[in-house]
């Protein structure tokens, strides 16, 4: 006979939570691996003495760390999410007849942490992962990718000279409209050098560029235009991406088994280079602070940098970072005198060192000059320096590092520590943007964009020490007194190979 299903809907009275959650469950095992009382103690400043209890700080970070777990975005999905599952309720410490909170108190707790607290979560799960031996801390990998920020490109404004913002006179019985301040982005404070610059670019990309015939069509820049919903939000580029407004993720990577040792966030309108002070600064306190000193440094093409090179050789550091391809090692035609500090031309004669130079953009170089009167009797003179009275030669201040990097860059173990780079940082890149959320960010500011970045980063360290299976030997030797071992027993030991008695002694 067939069967067929009804469905009562009957009231269940006994039920308990705990029993209908295996062991083996993720959030069973995640709610047992961190010790969650410490965010009470790093809360406690940020609320009153009086008025009605505010939501468990302790839930609000195991929210939002799920919705990183769960590649959730939006905090409206994240409430409907966790109130069908059973695991995930269990976790969170919420019955199953017990309302969450909503998800504008989510919001809002999110806006009154600061990022000091998050910092002190990553902290506690990364010194975890330090104590199961997850982390080495002498070798470091180093990236960056776009996130896209919760900003329209269509909602740009262009920013205002500051003589236009000057407040004009008016009577006192006047009635006037206030208007609030605009944000320090919105005023125009570009050098004009640079706007120059842009505005060539842009006159170069109107014929060429795709959709430029448009009517509605309009180049716009990071130095002239500004997003209103998101100020903080910056106009960037990838090759084979289309322009959007984004936040820059800077992340450094454990070389031993990919453990997220820093990750912060950063303006996306400038190159990686820019940002790798402050988070050399950061990850190398982190890492002291565990007691693991940082002994190389691996990155791409885009952290080369003059300044780079040298900051990390004064801390010990060794930067596995290749050179960017405008550096020149040599001048074509010129040798160069390292010990006098000098040039000399393809006809003998010298080109001294005059004076360090600064660029309208920052850049320290050393100029070298030859004579007025060697260049004026020279017959290369109408090909190496045709419209000057005497050649001149700028270097880069930082030649010598740039020179010892070069060389890292072409040896053996260059080779295998680029290799190690994109086996290490690059697969955590695609699972944070995949699998935890990363893609998008779904909050404004880029104080709120870091923490995102954080909870992300958390996320994936917390699945590496679930993950983690620490090796279990155990040596045991055991001393067989002679006089136990009759004559019978010796003689059968004599047939047994020695691997197999081994194996026997050892065992557990």
């Amino acid at each position: 006979m067939q069967g067929q299903k009804h469905f009562t809907n009957q009231e269940v009275t006994h039920f308990r939570l705990s029993e209908r959650v295996p062991p083996h469950n993720f959030y069973r095992r995640l709610a047992e691996l961190v010790d969650w009382g410490f965010l009470h103690h790093a809360t406690k400043d940020l609320y009153s003495h009086t008025g009605q209890p505010s939501l468990d700080p302790v839930v609000f970070f195991k929210l939002v760390l799920v919705a990183r777990l769960e590649n959730l975005v939006s905090d409206r999905r994240l409430i409907e999410h966790c109130a069908l599952r059973l695991d995930i309720l269990l976790f969170l410490g919420y019955e199953v007849t017990e309302a969450l909170p909503w998800h504008s108190t989510v919001s809002r707790t999110r806006q009154l942490y600061p990022a000091a607290v998050f910092e002190r979560l990553f902290d506690h799960v990364f010194a975890q992962c330090v104590a199961q031996g997850l982390v080495a801390g002498d070798t470091q990998a180093v990236d960056s990718a776009p996130v896209k920020a919760n900003a329209s490109l269509h909602r740009l404004c262009q920013k205002q000279p500051i003589a236009a913002l000057v407040p004009r006179l008016h009577l006192t019985d006047a009635a006037t409209s206030e208007s609030p301040p605009l944000p320090a982005v919105a005023i125009l404070d570009t050098p004009a050098h640079v706007l120059r610059r842009v505005a060539t670019r842009q006159a170069q990309q109107q014929t060429g560029h795709l959709g430029a015939s448009r009517p509605g069509a309009r180049l716009v820049s990071n130095k002239t235009h500004y997003s209103p919903t998101d100020p903080d939000a910056r106009i960037s580029v990838k090759t084979g991406k289309a322009r959007a407004l984004n936040y820059l993720c800077s992340l450094a990577v454990d070389t031993a088994h990919g453990v997220i040792s820093h990750v912060q966030a950063d303006f996306a309108d400038s190159r990686d280079s820019v940002h790798l002070p402050q988070l050399v600064e950061q990850l190398h306190q982190r890492l002291l602070a565990q007691g693991l000193p940082l002994q190389d440094l691996i990155a791409d093409t885009n952290y080369s940098s003059g300044v780079n090179y040298a900051l990390l050789e004064q801390r010990g550091i060794t930067p596995w970072i290749p050179v960017f391809g405008r550096y020149k090692a040599d001048v074509e035609g010129f040798t160069y005198d390292a010990v006098a500090d000098g040039f000399t031309c393809p006809a003998g004669k010298k080109l001294r060192f005059v004076a360090y130079e600064t660029s309208l953009d920052g850049g320290l170089s050393k100029g070298y000059l030859a004579s007025s009167r060697d260049c004026r009797l020279c017959a290369h003179k109408p090909t190496c320096a045709p419209k000057t009275k005497k050649r001149r030669i700028a270097r880069t201040a930082y030649d010598p590092w740039y020179r010892r990097a070069l060389h890292r860059q072409h040896s053996r173990q260059g080779q295998r520590m680029r290799r190690r780079r994109q086996s290490t940082v690059e697969p955590v890149f695609g699972s944070l943007l995949h699998y935890y959320g990363l893609r998008r960010v779904n909050t404004r500011s880029r104080a709120s964009a870091h923490k995102t970045m954080l909870l992300a980063a958390v996320a994936y360290n917390l699945k590496k020490l679930l993950r983690h299976q620490p090796a279990q030997r155990l040596a045991l030797a055991m001393a067989l007194p002679k006089t136990t071992l009759t004559s019978s027993g010796a003689q059968s030991l004599q047939g047994i190979p020695k691997h197999s008695i081994l194996s026997i002694v050892c065992s557990w």
